[in-house]
């Protein structure tokens, strides 16, 4: 006759669940600090990829060192706990204000990044070593059991703080107030745990540091979530050269706009667009740009349009001065840039309030995925999408992405791509225009000067062996700066500056990336 063990206590139930609580807990805020920077990294540097692959790499490494270093502690495994969480919760709750600070004034973002990771990793690391003794002290158990308890715990936790990252967190807080409240959790967690089910373990100077710790942890994330808006503030404005008039973080990038110290509405002054502080243009020269971008792809056939990227509102400005163009279709990502575009006067003014015209219609969507699904047929397609430095946005640049154009291409349609600069990055650009011919186009290479760009270069492109002609249409009306002159030696190259022969860029190569990241470096 088999006789079944006895219940274990009530309390010492209750105890085994709040150390997994705790380290389901803890499990969570360790990968927001994770998250916290590689997202803060992807909007200040751009490369997702790197910041992530650095970031987990250094923090990995840091917790197999931190569960070594926390062998020492296992005989005071309550209070160094509990020390060690108050130390996670200040580094992990001021991590991105800190990196910020350092990006911003100090120049040593990517020093005081591997330092931050490594630190945050030693002191995670060195968590679960300590949970198991507690969890052991409660009751003694089979390890296998402990282990399976506390990494189940530990896996579920990660999950919740993956979710509750970009879902709540960004969007409620930011990314400064989003740590500073983990931080603050993190810190309510450890002690929680150790001055409920582990104070009889500490000793009166113990609780008397942690105490003290406590008050430091508090007051300083207190501190830090005051103060926070005017910090952001002061250092976003660090990092450009006139004063910030709007900013604001979307669900997609960081949005800034800069006004020159000129009074408002005088000549000189210059409004500027920055996504993840990239420029977008200049009012003092943008006109140079959108002409060059728009008005030779419209030398055909022009009754429907589409817009990929351009939610500002400038290139569909030059497409309505086209009586005969009967709809323009605009598909950019981020609704925060269009409302931008509708509603900031002065940008306003400067797209003509191109964006409400009966004839536009917006559609927030990913190009890429959008296209895949697309109905709809086009005289002329005008891509205006953000620069291939990034992860996020070189997918846009690749055979793939000029594939799916090609066949919502009407027939005698034509494809205009902002390249980005053949002199400051050549690479890049001939590689965009290699992918287009591996798409099946035929290519006329042109560049402009625009000064605050300065050598900007563009792809017309059309399907077919015929490479398009470089004219403007017969009906253009007076243009600033673009000529039938000036457009004839936009499509010339000085010898340092021609074709040069580099592959095309794929979805699973995405060479156009690597180029232009290695070129812009060196400016």
């Amino acid at each position: 006759m088999t006789v079944e063990a006895p219940a274990p206590p009530a309390r010492w139930r209750l105890s085994r669940a709040a150390v997994l609580v705790a380290v389901f807990v803890c499990a969570a805020c360790g990968l927001v600090y994770e998250l916290a920077l590689v997202a803060l990294g992807s909007y200040l540097i751009g490369d997702t990829v790197g910041q992530a692959s650095i970031v987990l790499g250094v923090m990995v490494f840091a917790m197999g060192v931190g569960a070594l270093a926390a062998k020492p502690l296992q005989p005071r495994a309550a209070a160094a706990f509990a020390a060690i969480e108050l130390a996670l919760a200040l580094l992990g709750g001021l991590s991105v204000l800190g990196l910020y600070a350092a990006f911003a004034w100090l120049d040593l973002y990517g020093p005081a990044l591997i330092g931050t990771a490594f630190v945050l990793g030693l002191l995670i690391g060195a968590e679960i070593p300590l949970l198991m003794v507690l969890l052991q002290r409660i009751r003694e158990q089979a390890a296998g059991s402990a282990v399976a308890d506390l990494f189940a715990a530990d896996y579920v936790g990660a999950l919740l703080g993956g979710l509750a990252f970009p879902f709540l967190l960004l969007p409620v807080f930011g990314q400064l107030k989003g740590a500073l409240v983990v931080g603050a959790v993190n810190a309510v967690a450890g002690l929680a745990l150790v001055c409920t089910v582990f104070r009889r373990e500490l000793s009166r100077r113990a609780r008397v540091a942690l105490g003290a710790g406590s008050v430091v942890v508090f007051l300083s994330l207190g501190y830090a979530w005051v103060t926070a808006h005017d910090f952001e503030l002061t250092a976003r404005q660090q990092l450009y050269r006139d004063p910030v008039v709007h900013a604001e973080r979307s669900r997609y990038q960081e949005i800034v706009l800069t006004r020159s110290v000129a009074e408002t509405g005088h000549a000189g002054t210059d409004l500027r667009l920055f996504l993840n502080g990239d420029l977008q243009f200049s009012s003092v020269d943008e006109y140079r740009y959108h002409e060059a971008l728009v008005h030779p792809v419209l030398n055909g056939p022009r009754g429907e349009v589409l817009v990929l990227g351009a939610g500002d509102g400038l290139a569909v400005r030059e497409l309505l001065r086209y009586p005969d163009v009967r709809r323009v279709t605009v598909v950019d990502l981020d609704p925060a840039v269009v409302a931008l575009a509708r509603s900031e006067p002065q940008l306003r003014r400067l797209n003509a309030g191109a964006l409400d015209d009966p004839r536009v219609r917006v559609v927030h969507a990913d190009a890429f995925a959008w296209l895949r699904t697309a109905a709809d047929r086009f005289d002329a397609v005008v891509a205006d999408l953000p620069d291939p430095d990034e992860t996020a946005t070189a997918k846009l640049y690749t055979v793939e992405f000029y594939a799916l154009v090609r066949a919502v291409l009407a027939e005698g349609g034509r494809l205009v791509v902002q390249s980005g600069s053949p002199y400051f990055a050549p690479r890049s650009y001939w590689s965009i225009e290699a992918s287009l011919r591996e798409a099946g186009f035929a290519t006329t290479p042109y560049h402009v000067d625009v000064p605050s760009f300065g050598d900007w270069g563009f792809l017309l492109a059309a399907p077919g062996p015929t490479a398009p002609a470089l004219a403007l249409p017969p009906a253009a009306p007076a243009l600033r700066f673009l000529d039938a002159a000036t457009l004839s030696a936009a499509a010339n190259f000085p010898a340092d500056r021609r074709r040069v022969d580099v592959p095309a860029s794929t979805l699973l190569q995405p060479r156009v990336l690597e180029y232009a990241r290695a070129e812009w470096r060196g400016y």
